[in-house]
């Protein structure tokens, strides 16, 4: 049985999912990262960085949070007006994703002698799901009710709202409310729909004229097309690829259907898109799309840069056909999977062995590729040793003097997204049937996506330049 629940992942496809075009060319805004002068598009929505004032119950307490509207990597501004010196509140904050599945926090805070409360300098006391001086913590400790849920934003047109309620303690009475709306497609940021060739995928086009660098974004074996990551890097000045590559519309049902041509075709309809600089083309791969976007950069021309976020140094779960070859693969060992008492798979050690002399013929030649490349991984992976496989590719590369970044992050899981998404410890794999363990510690986890999605902009800016005065600073 868990062998079949393993193999479906060669199995069905997923639903077509129809999308359409949205965004215009608006003016182009900045935001400031620690020190960072990457260019930002649509910070805010509504073009205002005035604060929201929430509504009060008792007339005299105002939760602010501000902007009304923002980007969903953009930093949390909230504060507390109006309470009694040393009065004890709780701040609960709940956001409910598409699928209806209702992800909530809970600080717990005492006002200052002035009264107040500021999240960026006030501590959140014990008894809550998130402790000490933490300004984004009401969103990073979102935890979904379901405790085996992955929040995964499909729709990018559409923003996420984030509800903040403040309550007496211990008597629980609201204080006062507020709203936020959290969004992914800046200012003046288009998106496109792709279905050339066999070629599917997602575009999205930041504002003016260009040409900008292009990036591809591979996601891993759950299939269809997600956009939430290629949406929020178009806000810094990239034509991003959200690129599906099975389980999704006609596209193969399966990891056995892949074939290096349809990455190439891929690449080469980037390259070739009017405001894209053919000459500064990055990958960005999680997962399965980690060994993926590595083996473009092998095997196919014309790739700078390639961000690896817990991935395999060796192709991994299905054989790629390529040019005159076939590049074979890791495969899951069944035997070697776990079950956990909670019902959970545990496949951390259920990977061929890529350094085992039987699989040298997997481990994909980096070597090869001009390209330099940044790996991310959490120490704290259960899906597979992402780690481990990064510190052998490592050795590979600088053995042969190619450039290479890598980052280990202590408590960090399997699923590293952008800033803010909340740790995924474990949840229900579409495609084997089950659910499977992805790890992570909460702040820890939390953390390392924020360091990770500064190293991700910083590495991007660095290696693809852009070839416009407007750009010239990247």
């Amino acid at each position: 049985m868990l062998w079949s629940a393993l193999s479906s992942v060669y199995g069905a496809a997923l639903p077509r999912f129809r999308l359409s075009m949205s965004g215009s060319d608006l003016s182009q805004a900045r935001r400031s990262m620690s020190g960072s002068d990457l260019p930002r598009f649509g910070r805010s929505m509504s073009g205002s960085d005035l604060p929201r004032f929430g509504r009060s119950m008792s007339g005299s307490v105002e939760l602010r949070v501000s902007p009304e509207r923002c980007l969903f990597d953009d930093p949390l501004r909230l504060e507390v007006i109006g309470l009694i010196p040393g009065q004890e509140v709780s701040l609960r904050t709940e956001l409910t994703d598409e699928g209806g599945e209702p992800f909530t926090s809970l600080g717990r805070y005492r006002a200052g002698s002035g009264g107040d409360l500021e999240l960026s300098r006030s501590p959140a006391l014990e008894g809550g799901t998130f402790t000490g001086v933490e300004a984004e913590g009401p969103l990073w400790a979102l935890e979904p009710r379901n405790g085996m849920r992955r929040m995964v934003k499909k729709d990018v047109r559409s923003p996420l709202t984030v509800r903040f309620s403040l309550h007496q303690e211990p008597a629980g009475d609201v204080l006062s409310t507020a709203v936020q709306e959290r969004s992914f497609l800046g200012e003046g940021v288009s998106r496109i729909p792709v279905r050339e060739g066999r070629v599917r995928a997602t575009l999205f086009i930041p504002p003016g004229p260009g040409p900008f660098p292009g990036i591809i974004d591979l996601y891993g074996t759950g299939g269809g097309l997600m956009e939430h990551r290629a949406s929020l890097l178009a806000n810094y000045g990239f034509v991003t690829m959200a690129l599906a590559y099975f389980g999704y519309d006609n596209l193969p049902s399966h990891l056995g259907g892949l074939h290096l041509d349809y990455f190439r075709e891929a690449l080469e309809f980037l390259k070739q898109y009017p405001k894209v600089n053919k000459q500064e083309i990055g990958i960005i791969g999680l997962s399965k799309g980690a060994d993926l976007a590595i083996t473009m950069a092998t095997f196919l021309p014309g790739i700078k840069a390639v961000v690896s976020i817990c991935g395999c140094n060796a192709n991994t779960m299905a054989p790629l056909p390529c040019d005159g070859f076939v590049l074979p693969c890791l495969e899951f060992r069944p035997e070697k999977v776990k079950l956990t008492e909670t019902g959970e798979l545990d496949c951390s050690e259920s990977m061929d062995d890529p350094m085992d002399p039987v699989f040298q013929d997997c481990l994909i030649p980096a070597e090869r590729s001009s390209a330099s490349f940044l790996l991310l991984s959490g120490l704290d992976d259960e899906n597979w040793p992402s780690a481990s496989y990064s510190k052998q590719f490592v050795a590979r590369l600088k053995e042969h003097k190619k450039e290479v970044e890598s980052y280990y992050y202590p408590g960090a899981g399997h699923l590293l997204e952008p800033p803010y998404f909340p740790l995924c410890k474990a949840s229900h794999h579409k495609l084997l049937g089950m659910p499977i363990i992805w790890g992570g510690q909460l702040r820890a986890h939390a953390k390392a996506q924020e360091d990770a999605w500064k190293k991700i902009l910083r590495f991007f800016s660095k290696q693809l330049k852009a070839n416009t005065a407007a750009h010239s600073h990247l």
